[in-house]
């Protein structure tokens, strides 16, 4: 894990390559292409509507949580940019390093925290301060999760567009408080 922890990179660092990516993506094969634009718009509104919640800061304290968070994403990913933010955001302010490592530079980590056998994200590692994993998260919080499965069990009723607009719609009202919180209790 501390290998991975070392090849990852800040928040900061993740914006700017969603931001390269998306003006001047160097790889021209790059099949999520068409994502970035609307990756980045929804990951700025995140960090432009993201406030640090002092609920939150108080149900961490007692955690006394002395390692780091390591999050698996790609900037194109629609759950990364309503969710990386935030959490980002929140582990910063609370005094814990964050660190993102690029899903797609090196599947060796995200094939340790599959989802249902896939390897979505985001997905959020709590790392100990000795590098051992204390628990994982992702890659939605579990309001995204249960819409995932209403329409997964009937996508005649409730069709892939209702699905991604409600997410989407919750993502924007939530604001990351549902996966900090989530998080939180992981600690």
């Amino acid at each position: 894990m501390k290998n991975y922890w070392q090849n990852a990179i800040t928040f900061d660092e993740y914006l700017k390559i969603a931001e390269e990516r998306f003006h001047n993506n160097p790889n021209k094969n790059d099949e999520y292409q068409e994502y970035y634009e609307l990756g980045l718009q929804r990951t700025n509104r995140t960090v432009k509507t993201y406030k640090v919640d002092a609920e939150h800061l108080q149900q961490l304290e007692p955690k006394n949580f002395n390692g780091k968070i390591l999050i698996i994403s790609e900037p194109w990913c629609g759950d990364a940019s309503a969710t990386v933010p935030a959490v980002s955001k929140f582990f910063e302010a609370a005094g814990i390093e964050v660190r993102i490592f690029l899903r797609d530079t090196d599947l060796s980590l995200i094939d340790q925290f599959l989802t249902n056998g896939t390897q979505s994200i985001p997905k959020i590692i709590i790392v100990n301060d000795d590098f051992s994993v204390k628990a994982d998260w992702g890659p939605r919080p579990q309001f995204g999760n249960d819409l995932l499965k209403k329409f997964k069990e009937n996508p005649e009723t409730y069709p892939r567009e209702d699905f991604y607009n409600d997410l989407q719609i919750y993502y924007a009202k939530n604001r990351g408080k549902d996966a900090i919180e989530e998080i939180i209790s992981l600690l």
